[in-house]
């Protein structure tokens, strides 16, 4: 692609495509060539060069705000890591834009239908990026279906395998099968009735490499889904068997799409192949990302509802997070209904579990094996409760907090947002407990601020409050309050210094008394005796959604000596 103006420009220049690493620089390329690319925005400054090179007269920001704020902007494409698609589009919605998001629409149900109900509220177009359905086999095979060609449809199957990106922010279900479920609910324009899935992790103790998905359908058919990023060569290949003939769409062959008029006839009461030629369907060779990226403009001036809009994705969402708590669970999941959210528990709990009523769990919670939350407990938004995990009555946790395995959370302990309790961490409600004096109402109160980090194996002794974005190394033992940004360490604790909000050190401070922290570039400096403050980012403010990703090592940012 060169540098110079698209010709036969079609559309105006109205697209903000945000991301263009992996996979949205293709987005970008398309979106150019269709003369709808107005700028790029990447909080990666290492891709502005390629940017104004490639795209000369296309703007480049790393600023998400300065898009949005931008009424020449009407629509964003959003090809950011998949964790970050429910935040990004939602805000782009809220600012009034259209908004077209790569699979998967969200990484939950509860976030899917928020964002589908903010579309229609906003009258904003909402599209997935759902390629293959743009895909002129997929097309064809869709429009053979319709008109009968294929017979009555017995079974399909899918297969997308690869050796190449392996992901580490999602597994092979979420990052390969969106496509194969999309098609799947086109050909048969109904939703499983029972779903099942198997995975099997090789190279991340808690992300799938390889899954098999089985559906059963309301009219019989039966369907599977093979995906892995652990395969000897490419393959991404779909069979339709139909009682008159079968097509297989091959992205990977020369023929696209082809029948075979098989037949099966029957001798002496048994069942006997009887094999004919193959026969290539002939059909336009168009690139599908251009036919997506064309329609998403298309629908931006016609004002018409997308082929794969936000309820397409929603679907496909839906059936995703059912295959996701199959492999969880090691059971078939039974779909009686199509279940909204509004009926559905906001939150997840393994079947081990136990929830008593009378407590509050946010949208988005996920609680594992064995835990247990009591009455009156109240638990915020995202969090995940490991295994083994106590939750006592009158305990307030916030949103976003992850507590590890074999933690125990006992009354009188209050923790805020974005808290971290590492695994086999320690929280007491009473100094001087005796078994023979019962203390109820005097339990002591611990008070853990945002964003605070609880090492493995260390002790909590009540009574104190650790600051914001404190950082508890693993093993020690509190007992006195702890500053904000304070990094503490050994039996009793004490402070060795400072950390940023990202968990780096914060080596010794230039002249001007700043630091700065190796990952985000975040400045921070000790405004007082013992009182540090971030200088870029209110403590309050949630981390920008570029921040909140993590790009380096630990060992590689912690030993670098500060700039002067």
């Amino acid at each position: 692609m060169s540098g110079q103006t698209p010709e036969n420009l079609q559309y105006t220049k109205n697209v903000a495509v945000i991301g263009s690493g992996y996979w949205g620089k293709n987005l970008v390329r398309n979106f150019y060539a269709l003369g709808g690319l107005r700028v790029i925005c990447d909080t990666d400054p290492t891709r502005e060069p390629w940017a104004k090179a490639q795209y000369p007269d296309v703007a480049f920001t790393s600023s998400l705000d300065s898009v949005l704020a931008d009424d020449q902007i009407k629509a964003v494409a959003v090809a950011t890591p998949a964790v970050t698609h429910y935040e990004v589009a939602k805000v782009a919605l809220q600012a009034g834009k259209d908004v077209f998001v790569e699979k998967p629409l969200a990484l939950q149900v509860w976030q899917g239908e928020e964002l589908v109900g903010l579309a229609e509220k906003n009258g904003r177009i909402l599209m997935v990026g759902h390629i293959l359905l743009y895909h002129p086999a997929v097309i064809k095979c869709c429009e053979l279906i319709s008109n009968g060609e294929l017979g009555k449809i017995q079974y399909l199957y899918s297969n997308r395998l690869n050796i190449g990106k392996i992901r580490t922010e999602e597994n092979i279900l979420w990052s390969f099968a969106p496509h194969d479920i999309s098609v799947m609910l086109a050909l048969l324009k109904e939703e499983p009735r029972a779903v099942s899935c198997h995975g099997a992790n090789y190279l991340h103790q808690s992300i799938a490499d390889v899954t098999m998905s089985q559906f059963v359908f309301p009219s019989g058919v039966q369907a599977h889904i093979f995906v892995s990023w652990l395969h000897p060569f490419k393959e991404q290949r779909l069979v339709v068997v139909g009682s008159d003939k079968m097509a297989v769409f091959d992205d990977t062959a020369d023929d696209k799409l082809v029948l075979y008029p098989h037949k099966i006839s029957w001798k002496d009461r048994i069942p006997v192949a009887v094999k004919a030629e193959a026969e290539p369907m002939p059909i336009e060779m168009k690139e599908p990302l251009q036919a997506e990226c064309e329609h998403f403009l298309e629908c931006i001036r016609s004002r018409k509802q997308p082929r794969s809009d936000g309820k397409e994705g929603l679907q496909v969402l839906k059936i995703l997070r059912q295959c996701q708590e199959s492999m969880e669970t090691n059971r078939v999941v039974t779909v009686t209904k199509s279940v909204t959210a509004a009926e559905e528990k906001p939150y997840f709990a393994h079947r081990t579990a136990l929830v008593d009523e009378g407590c509050q769990i946010g949208k988005g919670t996920k609680i594992w094996h064995f835990s247990h939350v009591m009455k009156d407990a109240k638990i915020g938004e995202n969090c995940i409760l490991g295994q083994n995990v106590f939750v006592a009555g009158g305990v307030v946790v916030g949103n976003n907090v992850k507590v590890q395995n074999n933690v125990s959370i006992y009354t009188g302990a209050v923790i805020e947002d974005d808290v971290f309790l590492g695994p086999s961490c320690v929280l007491t409600n009473v100094t001087n407990p005796r078994s023979q004096i019962v203390r109820h109402d005097l339990y002591e109160k611990t008070v853990i601020r945002r964003g605070a980090t609880v090492g493995a194996n260390s002790t909590i002794v009540c009574g104190v409050e650790l600051g914001r974005y404190s950082f508890v190394s693993a093993g020690a033992v509190v007992t006195k309050n702890v500053p904000d940004y304070a990094l503490v360490k050994g039996v009793p604790a004490k402070q060795t210094g400072w950390v940023s909000r990202h968990g780096i050190p914060l080596r010794q401070p230039n002249a001007e008394g700043i630091m700065v922290c190796h990952e985000s570039g975040y400045r921070y400096k000790e405004v007082e005796p013992g009182v540090v403050k971030c200088l870029d980012l209110d403590e309050d403010a949630p981390l920008p959604l570029e921040q909140a990703v993590g790009r380096v090592f630990y060992r590689d940012v912690a030993a670098k000596k500060q700039p002067s």
